[in-house]
């Protein structure tokens, strides 16, 4: 950026927040704002299944794979011979506010200048395709649709400020921390068509994967033209201590921050007396 100032991202935690202080404004569902209808006048259809619909993460998850396979059904033999067939497979993770904020040097330390919030941002987001998504379809077709990172439809909680150019840093700024972190990844290649009319797509997920119900979206292109979609959802959970932990403190969150502030206030003086000095 032109500018000196540093964006960063921060995630507003909405589960932690009292009821009271959550935003009203609704949640949309996953997917993008405006999708394209089917076609009517193409015959082409297919379902998908999935390797797993639960992902159990725990104190030593390092990530995982998710296959997506599917079937095409009244495919033209001439276009799967000539491989005029695309498809593109999407999975988004649960939608959050996110923060994109501005610091900059004053006096030797950072301090916040600016910031814009987006509404019902995907944590992740991750995409596979059988080629490049620029040799799919038309640029516009892919922002309808929402498939890939640069289509992501990011809007402002509330009415956008500042110059044009400016907001556009700032949605640039929030790409490129959430690809930084891998949590949003573009696939080129990975998925192939492993008979005339079966395919399967095979997506890394990161370690960091956000915990939630994740969509698993496949979009069918004929000769970059959109034919079909289809979903299935992915349950993303915590097993083990993470998962009792979590449990009790969405039930008991008075209690659990009082746990918390004893068990830092008793950590602190037990380090205190260990490490004194005579």
């Amino acid at each position: 950026m032109r500018r000196h100032g540093a964006l960063c991202l921060a995630a507003l935690a909405l589960s932690a927040w009292p009821a009271g202080a959550q935003p009203t404004a609704p949640v949309s569902p996953n997917g993008p704002a405006s999708v394209s209808r089917p076609d009517p006048a193409l015959p082409e259809s297919f379902e998908i299944g999935l390797s797993t619909e639960t992902i159990a993460v725990g104190a030593n998850f390092a990530g995982a794979r998710l296959v997506v396979f599917g079937a095409l059904d009244n495919a033209d033999q001439r276009l799967l011979r000539q491989g005029r067939y695309d498809i593109a497979v999407v999975l988004e993770g649960p939608r959050r506010d996110l923060v994109v904020r501005e610091k900059s040097r004053v006096f030797g330390l950072w301090v916040n200048r600016r910031a814009e919030r987006f509404a019902d941002v995907p944590q992740s987001y991750s995409v596979a395709a059988t080629r490049p998504l620029r040799d799919i379809a038309p640029a516009d077709a892919l922002r309808r649709l929402g498939v890939g990172v640069e289509s992501l439809a990011l809007s402002q909680r509330r009415p956008p400020t500042g110059r044009l150019d400016e907001r556009g840093d700032f949605r640039g700024a929030l790409l490129r921390l959430q690809t930084a972190s891998g949590l949003y990844a573009d696939g080129l290649g990975t998925v192939e068509f492993v008979s005339p009319t079966l395919f399967r797509a095979s997506l890394a997920l990161p370690a960091e994967l956000p915990v939630g119900r994740h969509t698993a979206r496949a979009v069918l292109f004929r000769e970059g033209v959109f034919v079909r979609e289809r979903r299935e959802e992915v349950w993303v959970v915590k097993t083990g201590i993470e998962s009792r932990i979590s449990r009790f403190a969405a039930d008991n969150g008075v209690l659990y921050g009082l746990l918390a502030v004893a068990v830092a206030l008793a950590t602190g003086w037990i380090g205190r007396l260990m490490f004194k000095r005579d």
